[in-house]
């Protein structure tokens, strides 16, 4: 059996159980996950501030858990801390934004971005351009009114985002639609069914480039 850490950045507890169990839902029966919760920090990063306070707890969590573990997903879209975790351990790493990202531009696709936060707009560019993406990534359009009620309604979350992906593939030009955020994946995997143009739900991403980075490792092994 392989083993799977999924690291929560944010301190609710309920976030951390809502991600683990949809990371648990994109896995083979011979791979399991638990699930990490920081206890330090905010219960939903909503600006850079707390994204860059939360590196040092993702680091300790996933130092502690991968003598534990085959692989480790950093469940925030900023993927705070995952080049310095990367370099700390010896097992494959995945972030939210990066495999959602890799997975969206695949074949030359354009991608944009619906979220819910919008002091976080810069990193996501930021993230295209470390990952040679920019001429690809059409941009991001937000959900109106303050992130944490948002969230805290299922239905209002989900019909605003349904608006900012039209935007964004209306407007913007994009082929596809990235939901940003591991908070929002719940609303994320609704989407994909009530949506007919593309969806990309970030937590799934990060499932399949994680145990892909595994079956890497596993066959570099072997030989």
């Amino acid at each position: 059996m392989k083993h799977i850490v999924v690291i929560n950045p944010n301190t609710s507890a309920v976030t951390t159980a809502m991600m683990t169990d949809l990371v648990r839902a994109c896995l083979p029966p011979e791979v399991t996950a638990s699930g990490m919760t920081a206890s330090v920090g905010v219960p939903m990063i909503l600006d850079p501030a707390q994204l860059e306070a939360s590196v040092a707890g993702v680091v300790d969590m996933g130092l502690s858990a991968a003598s534990s573990a085959d692989g480790l997903i950093i469940c925030a879209f900023g993927d705070p801390g995952i080049e310095t975790l990367r370099q700390g351990v010896d097992i494959p790493v995945a972030g939210l934004c990066e495999a959602s990202m890799l997975e969206a531009s695949a074949g030359g696709r354009r991608f944009g971005i619906a979220t819910v936060t919008p002091e976080l707009v810069g990193s996501f560019a930021e993230k295209a351009a470390s990952l040679g993406l920019s001429d690809r990534f059409t941009g991001t359009r937000l959900t109106p009114g303050d992130p944490l009620r948002l969230t805290g309604d299922p239905d209002r979350l989900n019909e605003a985002l349904a608006i900012a992906v039209r935007q964004s593939l209306e407007l913007d030009g994009a082929d596809v639609v990235i939901i940003g955020g591991g908070p929002l994946g719940r609303a994320a995997a609704a989407l994909q069914q009530q949506v007919s143009a593309p969806v990309i739900a970030p937590i799934a991403s990060a499932v399949a480039f994680l145990l892909a980075r595994m079956a890497e490792a596993d066959g570099r092994e072997a030989g």
